[in-house]
């Protein structure tokens, strides 16, 4: 029996991505979007292509795995772009800031997101030698660009998404990581600061560090790196910007270095990608990836394997017969043939083995599961460079010494937010946000409401599930206050406000050993959480080799998405 979508997942769906009539009535269900979908991306395989249609339609409809939403939304259509990640350059002439805000703006109509590093920008009040004026700085630009989100939406049906970095030793560095302390600038963009080893280092050593103007390439100030450091570390206490963005890292695993330096990434992070490169995501729904067998749940690694190879020759599919807005993108998209395969649904994988997420045997299992995904998911890509040849420009990538691969990259940890909510589970390798929680603002005025099905489930087997535990759940979306359960259910149903960030981060570790893009990750921490809390994570995600790191102090924001119920019994969730 093929699922149908909860009541949360249907909402999305008729608010984004089922089709509509020139009156805009709509005239799809969820089936007949799966089969849309199947049936265009299969179109590339020939004689085969009526068994992949109903390979990739079975295993949508299974809920086994589903593509990024641009993907959902306009595949089979006229001209459909079906990639979620862009990035695009930012030149310092007037002429080429413009021309990318066009293309940025045709980007967020077609459904995707964009990723700008705006460093080349000369500094606020620098001289501009054709009119001897001064320059407005990288600031008044990023304004421009989020003023002009605000008015086209993606895919017609929601703002766009952008990824504004700047770079650590750009004089206009410390205005930028200021730059959304009032709460009201810059509401269309994640920032984070472009970090480099040379900084870090300096920060722990309290040494001076230096401002270069891109113009000049000359050094017009020297600051304390500590000094930045605290300041970063407070605003993203304040505000949850900036995160940081760890350029060395990502350009010691560079799979194309051939081909320049990576400045910038998608707005979630998890893609970093050279200017014009665009990429294409799916997610591997782990809770479809269980089996109980003398009733006890265990991991179907058969199963795992046989939907990592469906999913990346999917997603490699997409590459073929995605409509690309930019003759640059498809150049670069289509010689690198970059692709990422990630998860959702950890935090419940977990759940239902019995497995706390702040424990080592769940970091274990999580850097063993990743290895495992990505060692299938380099044997597609293999096995596809087979029969349809490797991405063009292998031969210069850092995959040359090995065996040809269809892909420069496989994997990539995104945060699924709505295609959670389709497959009804829990978000990318996030720990449970609450047992019972709002999400706000995703659906214009519409508040929708979640009880995780997985701990009612649990507890109604174990005897505890009445409407006592019902209300004091849908109050706080906790039973870490309840004496009434054992410890070790409390240990098992720790969410995100209740994990330390150590764990947070020791996951994200975990995931990103085995990813060859990035993980995006939010390291939550409870509103008492402090500055030195927010430091402590930022510079042990450095450590850890991670390529990027974002945290959200519960509160920070007036508009946070995902909200506790706070119920009271009377509304239910």
């Amino acid at each position: 029996m093929i699922p149908n979508p909860t009541t949360n997942a249907e909402q999305i769906l008729r608010e984004r991505y089922y089709l509509r009539d020139p009156k805009g009535v709509i005239c799809e269900t969820a089936h007949q979007l799966f089969r849309r979908v199947a049936e265009h991306v299969a179109s590339v395989e020939g004689a085969d292509k009526a068994v992949w249609t109903d390979i990739f339609y079975k295993t949508m409809t299974r809920l086994e795995f589903l593509p990024n939403s641009p993907t959902l939304m306009n595949a089979g259509l006229l001209n459909g772009q079906l990639s979620a990640c862009f990035v695009l350059p930012i030149d310092d002439r007037l002429e080429a800031i413009f021309t990318t805000l066009k293309n940025a703006a045709l980007i967020h109509q077609s459904g995707g997101g964009t990723g700008y590093n705006f460093s080349k920008l000369r500094p606020k009040d620098d001289f501009i030698g054709s009119s001897g004026g001064r320059s407005s700085g990288p600031i008044a630009f990023m304004k421009v660009y989020d003023a002009a989100t605000e008015h086209v939406k993606q895919g017609g049906k929601r703002r766009g998404a952008n990824m504004g970095i700047l770079n650590v030793n750009h004089p206009d560095i410390e205005a930028f990581v200021v730059s959304k302390s009032d709460g009201a600038q810059l509401q269309n963009f994640n920032i984070s600061v472009g970090i480099t080893d040379d900084f870090m280092k300096a920060v722990e050593k309290s040494d001076d560090w230096e401002l270069v103007n891109p113009r000049t390439q000359k050094v017009v100030k020297a600051i304390k790196a500590s000094h930045l450091w605290d300041t970063i570390c407070q605003e993203a206490w304040k505000t949850g910007d900036p995160g940081l963005i760890f350029l060395d890292t990502i350009n010691r695993n560079n799979p194309t270095p051939h081909q320049g330096l990576i400045e910038s990434t998608n707005p979630c992070g998890e893609v970093p990608l050279l200017a014009y490169e665009s990429c294409n995501l799916g997610s591997l729904n782990l809770m479809k990836m269980l089996k109980r067998e003398n009733g006890k749940v265990s991991i179907d690694w058969s199963k795992l394997k046989n939907t990592v190879q469906i999913a990346i020759r999917f997603l490699d599919n997409v590459i073929s017969v995605n409509h690309y807005l930019l003759p640059q993108t498809e150049e670069k998209s289509t010689g690198n043939r970059k692709v990422g395969l990630g998860v959702m649904g950890w935090a419940e994988l977990l759940i239902s083995l019995g497995i706390p997420y702040a424990s080592e045997d769940a970091v274990r299992l999580g850097e063993h599961l990743m290895e495992y995904i990505k060692v299938w998911s380099y044997e597609t890509s293999k096995a596809l460079a087979t029969q349809r040849g490797a991405f063009p420009s292998w031969k210069q990538s850092k995959h040359a010494s090995h065996s040809p691969l269809r892909n420069a990259t496989c994997n990539s940890i995104a945060p699924t937010g709505s295609i959670s909510v389709i497959a009804d589970t829990s978000y990318s390798i996030e720990p449970l946000f609450a047992l019972a929680y709002k999400r706000v603002g995703i659906l214009g005025d519409t508040t929708q409401t979640e009880l995780n099905s997985v701990f009612v489930q649990q507890m109604r087997q174990m005897g505890y599930w009445d409407e006592h535990l019902k209300s004091e759940v849908l109050k706080t979306g906790s039973i870490q206050h309840l004496s009434s359960i054992p410890a070790d259910l409390k240990k098992l149903f720790e969410t995100s406000l209740e994990i330390p960030w150590k764990y947070h981060l020791l996951h994200q570790q975990a995931f990103q050993k085995h990813t060859d893009n990035a993980v995006s990750k939010t390291i939550n921490l409870p509103k008492s959480a402090t500055v030195n809390d927010v430091s402590d994570s930022y510079l042990t995600a450095w450590k850890y080799d991670l390529k990027g790191i974002t945290v959200f102090r519960d509160g920070s924001r007036q508009r946070q998405v995902l909200q506790h119920c706070s119920l009271n019994g009377v509304e239910h969730c």
